[in-house]
């Protein structure tokens, strides 16, 4: 089998991921976006292993353990960005990128954004 096929497979997943990380407004599907990411980068890690272990007699394998590595840490990462996610979907009601951003930024989001005075009657009373 030649490298050209994983390759290009690799580079079609990390541009699709790439895609979904700068299109999507869905907190969850940019996590998935980046898993892709993750595994295109993986399944090139291994195809590069198997590609040198051919030229050399004695190899270390290094490619499939920093791929080992990889899955890892991108289960932690998974885990602990789907909890933060969550998190802040309870708390504010949205998982929308743009709309976090814009409470994040103290863009005022009710009723009353158009009359600071209205806002600052209820404060007082």
């Amino acid at each position: 089998m030649h490298l050209a096929y994983p390759a290009v497979l690799s580079a079609l997943l990390f541009c699709t991921g790439l895609y979904g990380v700068l299109a999507r407004r869905n907190a969850i599907l940019v996590l998935m976006s980046v898993e892709l990411m993750l595994n295109a980068v993986n399944l090139n890690l291994v195809a590069f292993d198997v590609w040198l272990s051919k030229a050399a007699v004695e190899t270390l394998h290094s490619g499939q353990a920093l791929t080992l590595f990889t899955i890892a840490i991108a289960a932690a990462e998974i885990g602990i960005g789907l909890a933060i996610v969550l998190a802040v979907h309870r708390n504010r009601g949205t998982s929308d990128i743009d709309k976090l951003r814009d409470t994040a930024e103290g863009h005022p989001t009710g009723p009353d954004t158009d009359n600071p005075a209205a806002e600052k009657a209820e404060a007082t009373a």
